[in-house]
């Protein structure tokens, strides 16, 4: 199915309960699983806009659970943010049901679509353009995983078992380094040692869960700065978004994946390796901001790790992008040849200069608690 012609964005779009008429639908180009469209709609003269996205069920292999997730999420967000005298329309997700009732629609061909409404005066950013987004963005990371501290019910569906089981993440490297499905291993040998070394620091988080001296939590568990919708004019972190992992984790995957990509001072697939590194100033603003919005919140089992964390994610994240660059390009879009190797190598790039600023990591941390 060819995603980007407009009658079928045209048919998806009659699939749900929106009034108007449907004028057009274009790609949103950002994220790396999911496809994404904005749809404008001609309500009695007033264009309104939704956003469309069809869910990867390759990756997310039970959308229906993972709509079910979302759904008792945004629902609760709504709830506590109205009761604290805030904009649930600006401040959390809001789905669009289809005609017959449902938080998703499943196309005759199989495939998955869903649609929220458009958050007009905010937008993502890729990479920091403004440190105080930095700041921002953390906060508002910080508050979703306290407000999500009191959801009711029972656990929430693993969308993705295992989605930051470093541990296991470091197996699945190990494998396709072994078997080298795509012949690709020899020229990587600097990077497969890389991770050969850092063995050890696989398992810290996921043990400490196994054990229980870390809490799981209901989390995030993509914490990018493009995940924070950002307010056009205040420049507050107004809404937390991509929610398909949202479900039981560790703050500490939450936190550490945030400042892999918030205290970069490149972008996630740079290939000039001189311009990347690691930002002790953005790291600043990170902790300030989480740990503002966490007040009394954590356990010191989870603060002692916080800088350590932040080093772990990123080398977790640089484990994938190799993993699938030997094993073929078979899970993240690629757009260039080697563009999932250049991701692993810059995330190694990073862990490299953490390591190097450990001490001054952890004395941030401390200046904020």
């Amino acid at each position: 199915m060819e995603l980007n012609r407009l009658p079928e964005l045209d048919r998806i779009c009659a699939a749900f309960d929106c009034s108007g008429t449907w004028i057009s639908s274009c790609p949103i180009p950002s994220g790396h699983i999911n496809d994404t469209y904005c749809s404008e709609f001609d309500e009695s003269g007033r264009r309104v806009k939704y956003v469309n996205q069809r869910i990867n069920h390759l990756v997310f292999r039970e959308p229906e659970l993972l709509m079910e997730n979302i759904e008792r999420v945004t629902r609760f967000a709504r709830e506590r943010i109205v009761a604290a005298g805030g904009d649930p329309e600006r401040e959390t997700l809001t789905i669009v049901p289809t005609r017959d009732g449902k938080s998703f629609h499943r196309t005759p061909e199989g495939t998955y679509w869903r649609m929220f409404k458009y958050i007009d005066g905010a937008r993502t950013y890729d990479r920091v353009e403004d440190i105080r987004h930095v700041y921002a963005a953390s906060k508002a990371f910080g508050r979703f995983q306290k407000m999500l501290a009191s959801l009711p019910g029972g656990r929430l569906h693993e969308t993705i078992p295992d989605f930051h089981h470093t541990r296991k993440r470091y197996d699945a490297f190990l494998a396709a380094a072994e078997f080298d499905p795509s012949g690709r291993a020899a020229g990587v040998k600097p990077e497969i040692d890389f991770v050969l070394a850092r063995e050890k620091d696989a398992g810290v988080v996921v043990d400490g869960l196994t054990s229980g001296h870390i809490p799981e939590r209901v989390t995030h568990n993509d914490t990018k700065l493009n995940n924070v919708m950002i307010d056009n004019l205040t420049g507050e972190g107004i809404c937390v978004i991509d929610l398909d992992t949202v479900m039981p984790g560790s703050i500490l995957y939450d936190f550490g994946d945030s400042v892999r990509l918030g205290a970069a001072t490149a972008a996630e697939d740079e290939q000039d390796l001189a311009k990347v590194g690691f930002d002790i100033g953005m790291f600043d603003r990170l902790a300030a901001g989480y740990l503002e919005a966490v007040r009394g919140f954590l356990v010191p089992a989870e603060t002692d790790l916080l800088a350590f964390s932040a080093k772990l994610l990123t080398l977790e994240c640089g484990i994938r992008f190799l993993t699938d660059h030997l094993k073929g390009d078979v899970y993240f879009k690629i757009h260039r040849p080697g563009h999932n190797l250049d991701r692993a190598r810059t995330q190694f790039k990073m862990v490299a200069e953490m390591e190097r600023q450990m001490g001054a990591m952890d004395a941030v941390v401390r200046k904020y608690l």
